[in-house]
């Protein structure tokens, strides 16, 4: 009776996932749109169907994706704390090439983008947008997303998916060349936000690394602009 019970709750939390993850694509897809606001609640849908998927399949505590009383634990497990650094490097890298090839284009397309949902005259609040933005996006595109479709397909697959429609969500305007520069560089660090999940299993340790990871890239930004 258990197994049953087991193998419909499995069931339903595929639906689920499948389901959430094909809503969050076509939000993602309204990018297409120039007026179109809706790519950004695919956030809110990725965070809604993380629950949704815990609560179906009555996830342990001790098995969740967000776990807030085994950080430390987590932190120390085998290469977290190197994948946990590496977004800085990336950034860095990212920033340094940027300039190069488009000079402060880039670092203004950053600056400008990242605008449009964040106060730079208000330090606190800034400091709060930054950990807000990237703990929705953490729980929606790792936890869920990535954590939930890896109970369905192989983690590569997942990782790449989740990564394509999360840096297809940072599209701003601007010339193509710097557009796609910017998004390959989004989709580079949600790669490596999607290894620090997989080798932690919390989505809260892949949020650490994506605030500090944001507040690099946007210090370094504003330095340039």
């Amino acid at each position: 009776m258990k197994n049953k019970k087991a193998d419909e709750n499995g069931k339903k939390s595929a639906v689920l996932t499948l389901t959430g993850a094909a809503i969050m694509i076509l939000l993602t897809a309204t990018k297409v749109l120039p007026s179109s606001k809706l790519a950004g609640y695919s956030v809110f849908v990725g965070i809604a169907f993380f629950f949704a998927v815990e609560a179906v399949a009555k996830t342990p505590r001790s098995e969740s994706g967000l776990r807030f009383s085994t950080v430390f634990a987590d932190l120390k497990k085998p290469g977290v704390t190197a994948w946990f650094l590496l977004p800085i490097l990336s950034g860095a890298a990212a920033s340094a090439v940027g300039y190069l090839i488009f000079g402060g284009e880039f670092e203004a397309h950053v600056i400008g983008r990242a605008g449009e949902m964040l106060s730079f005259g208000k330090t606190a609040l800034l400091i709060v947008q930054l950990i807000v933005a990237a703990f929705g996006e953490e729980i929606a595109y790792r936890g869920f997303f990535l954590g939930k479709g890896m109970k369905l397909l192989p983690f590569w697959v997942c990782a790449a998916a989740s990564s394509a429609v999360f840096a297809a969500g940072h599209i701003a305007e601007g010339s193509i060349g710097v557009v796609l520069f910017d998004v390959a560089c989004v989709f580079i660090d949600s790669m490596i936000f999607s290894e620090v999940y997989r080798r932690s299993g919390n989505c809260v340790v892949s949020t650490l690394s994506h605030i500090v990871a944001n507040a690099f890239s946007l210090a370094v930004a504003a330095v340039f602009f």
